[in-house]
Protein backbone atom coordinates (compact mmCIF):
# COMPACT_ATOMS: atom_id res chain seq x y z
CA UNK A 1 0.00 0.00 0.00
CA UNK A 2 1.25 3.43 -0.94
CA UNK A 3 2.17 5.83 1.84
CA UNK A 4 -0.13 8.84 2.30
CA UNK A 5 1.05 11.97 0.52
CA UNK A 6 2.11 15.09 2.37
CA UNK A 7 -0.62 17.72 1.79
CA UNK A 8 0.21 20.69 -0.39
CA UNK A 9 -1.67 23.91 -1.07
CA UNK A 10 -2.30 22.91 -4.67
CA UNK A 11 -5.99 22.48 -5.49
CA UNK A 12 -7.46 20.50 -8.35
CA UNK A 13 -11.00 21.30 -9.34
CA UNK A 14 -13.50 18.99 -10.93
CA UNK A 15 -15.05 20.27 -14.14
CA UNK A 16 -18.77 20.99 -14.12
CA UNK A 17 -19.52 17.69 -15.87
CA UNK A 18 -17.02 15.51 -13.94
CA UNK A 19 -18.56 12.70 -11.92
CA UNK A 20 -16.44 10.58 -9.60
CA UNK A 21 -17.96 7.15 -8.96
CA UNK A 22 -16.82 4.38 -6.69
CA UNK A 23 -18.22 1.28 -5.09
CA UNK A 24 -17.05 -0.33 -1.88
CA UNK A 25 -17.85 -3.40 0.12
CA UNK A 26 -19.42 -3.05 3.59
CA UNK A 27 -16.04 -2.31 5.16
CA UNK A 28 -15.19 0.53 2.77
CA UNK A 29 -12.81 -1.43 0.55
CA UNK A 30 -12.91 -0.11 -3.03
CA UNK A 31 -14.33 -2.60 -5.53
CA UNK A 32 -14.90 -0.15 -8.40
CA UNK A 33 -13.38 3.20 -9.38
CA UNK A 34 -14.31 5.10 -12.53
CA UNK A 35 -11.73 6.88 -14.68
CA UNK A 36 -12.46 10.27 -13.11
CA UNK A 37 -11.76 8.86 -9.64
CA UNK A 38 -8.47 7.41 -10.88
CA UNK A 39 -7.60 10.74 -12.53
CA UNK A 40 -8.16 12.82 -9.38
CA UNK A 41 -6.63 10.33 -6.95
CA UNK A 42 -3.55 10.12 -9.20
CA UNK A 43 -3.39 6.43 -8.50
CA UNK A 44 -3.50 3.43 -10.79
CA UNK A 45 -6.67 1.37 -10.84
CA UNK A 46 -4.81 -1.56 -9.25
CA UNK A 47 -3.73 0.76 -6.39
CA UNK A 48 -7.33 1.76 -5.71
CA UNK A 49 -9.09 -1.58 -6.10
CA UNK A 50 -8.81 -3.49 -2.83
CA UNK A 51 -7.69 -0.38 -0.92
CA UNK A 52 -9.72 1.27 1.85
CA UNK A 53 -11.65 4.29 0.56
CA UNK A 54 -9.88 6.43 3.14
CA UNK A 55 -6.77 6.18 0.95
CA UNK A 56 -7.88 9.60 -0.37
CA UNK A 57 -8.88 11.10 3.00
CA UNK A 58 -7.33 14.52 3.50
CA UNK A 59 -6.03 15.23 7.03
CA UNK A 60 -8.08 18.46 7.11
CA UNK A 61 -11.25 16.34 7.29
CA UNK A 62 -12.69 15.82 10.78
CA UNK A 63 -13.15 12.17 11.72
CA UNK A 64 -16.60 13.04 13.07
CA UNK A 65 -17.84 13.63 9.52
CA UNK A 66 -16.98 10.04 8.67
CA UNK A 67 -18.54 8.79 11.91
CA UNK A 68 -21.78 10.51 10.85
CA UNK A 69 -21.44 9.13 7.35
CA UNK A 70 -20.92 5.53 8.49
CA UNK A 71 -23.67 5.73 11.13
CA UNK A 72 -26.07 6.88 8.41
CA UNK A 73 -25.27 4.47 5.61
CA UNK A 74 -25.01 1.43 7.87
CA UNK A 75 -28.66 2.09 8.81
CA UNK A 76 -29.57 1.90 5.12
CA UNK A 77 -29.89 5.64 4.53
CA UNK A 78 -28.15 7.78 1.95
CA UNK A 79 -26.07 10.77 2.97
CA UNK A 80 -24.71 13.88 1.32
CA UNK A 81 -21.45 15.49 2.43
CA UNK A 82 -18.78 17.93 1.38
CA UNK A 83 -15.43 16.16 1.47
CA UNK A 84 -11.88 17.35 0.97
CA UNK A 85 -9.81 14.56 -0.60
CA UNK A 86 -6.09 14.22 -1.26
CA UNK A 87 -4.36 13.09 -4.45
CA UNK A 88 -1.25 10.94 -4.31
CA UNK A 89 0.90 14.02 -5.03
CA UNK A 90 -0.52 15.92 -2.02
CA UNK A 91 -2.88 18.18 -3.98
CA UNK A 92 -6.43 18.40 -2.70
CA UNK A 93 -9.84 18.43 -4.32
CA UNK A 94 -13.27 19.11 -2.86
CA UNK A 95 -16.32 17.04 -3.76
CA UNK A 96 -20.01 17.08 -3.04
CA UNK A 97 -20.66 13.42 -2.29
CA UNK A 98 -23.75 11.26 -2.21
CA UNK A 99 -23.22 7.86 -0.59
CA UNK A 100 -25.91 5.24 -0.74
CA UNK A 101 -26.17 1.59 0.30
CA UNK A 102 -26.19 -1.25 -2.25
CA UNK A 103 -28.53 -4.16 -1.47
CA UNK A 104 -28.65 -7.80 -2.50
CA UNK A 105 -31.89 -9.54 -3.50
CA UNK A 106 -32.73 -10.19 0.17
CA UNK A 107 -32.41 -6.45 1.00
CA UNK A 108 -29.14 -6.94 2.90
CA UNK A 109 -26.58 -4.17 2.52
CA UNK A 110 -23.63 -5.55 0.56
CA UNK A 111 -21.74 -2.34 -0.16
CA UNK A 112 -21.96 1.34 -0.95
CA UNK A 113 -21.94 3.56 -4.02
CA UNK A 114 -20.48 7.02 -3.87
CA UNK A 115 -21.16 9.65 -6.52
CA UNK A 116 -19.18 12.87 -6.28
CA UNK A 117 -19.38 16.07 -8.25
CA UNK A 118 -17.93 19.54 -8.11
CA UNK A 119 -19.21 21.56 -5.15
CA UNK A 120 -19.95 25.26 -5.35
CA UNK A 121 -17.23 27.59 -4.09
CA UNK A 122 -19.83 29.20 -1.82
CA UNK A 123 -20.57 25.84 -0.17
CA UNK A 124 -16.86 25.26 0.47
CA UNK A 125 -16.58 28.72 2.05
CA UNK A 126 -19.45 27.83 4.40
CA UNK A 127 -18.37 24.31 5.35
CA UNK A 128 -14.65 24.99 5.81
CA UNK A 129 -14.91 26.90 9.13
CA UNK A 130 -17.27 24.23 10.49
CA UNK A 131 -14.80 21.49 9.59
CA UNK A 132 -11.89 23.50 10.98
CA UNK A 133 -13.61 23.84 14.36
CA UNK A 134 -14.55 20.15 14.39
CA UNK A 135 -10.96 19.20 13.61
CA UNK A 136 -9.65 21.57 16.30
CA UNK A 137 -11.92 19.90 18.86
CA UNK A 138 -10.74 16.44 17.77
CA UNK A 139 -7.07 17.38 17.90
CA UNK A 140 -7.32 19.10 21.29
CA UNK A 141 -9.30 16.30 22.92
CA UNK A 142 -8.06 13.24 21.05
CA UNK A 143 -9.42 9.74 20.61
CA UNK A 144 -13.06 8.73 20.68
CA UNK A 145 -13.87 11.51 23.13
CA UNK A 146 -12.61 14.08 20.62
CA UNK A 147 -14.75 12.61 17.86
CA UNK A 148 -17.81 12.55 20.15
CA UNK A 149 -17.23 16.18 21.13
CA UNK A 150 -16.79 17.10 17.47
CA UNK A 151 -20.10 15.43 16.62
CA UNK A 152 -21.62 17.30 19.58
CA UNK A 153 -20.33 20.60 18.22
CA UNK A 154 -21.95 19.90 14.83
CA UNK A 155 -25.20 18.76 16.46
CA UNK A 156 -25.35 21.90 18.61
CA UNK A 157 -24.61 24.11 15.61
CA UNK A 158 -27.43 22.52 13.64
CA UNK A 159 -29.85 22.78 16.59
CA UNK A 160 -28.99 26.44 17.13
CA UNK A 161 -29.76 27.09 13.48
CA UNK A 162 -32.99 25.06 13.57
CA UNK A 163 -31.89 22.65 10.90
CA UNK A 164 -30.90 19.05 10.35
CA UNK A 165 -27.61 17.84 8.91
CA UNK A 166 -29.22 16.99 5.58
CA UNK A 167 -31.05 20.32 5.34
CA UNK A 168 -27.84 22.19 6.14
CA UNK A 169 -25.72 20.30 3.60
CA UNK A 170 -28.30 20.61 0.85
CA UNK A 171 -28.86 24.32 1.55
CA UNK A 172 -25.28 25.50 1.18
Amino acid sequence: MRQKAKPTNHERMLAEDDLIVSKTDRKGIITYANRTFIKFALLEENELLGAPHNIIRHPDMPKAVFRLLWDTIEKGNEIFAYVKNISSDGAYYWVFANITPVYDQSRNIIGYYSFRRRPSREAIKKITPVYQEMLRIEQNTGGKTGIEQSVGYLTNLLTENGTTYEQFILSI
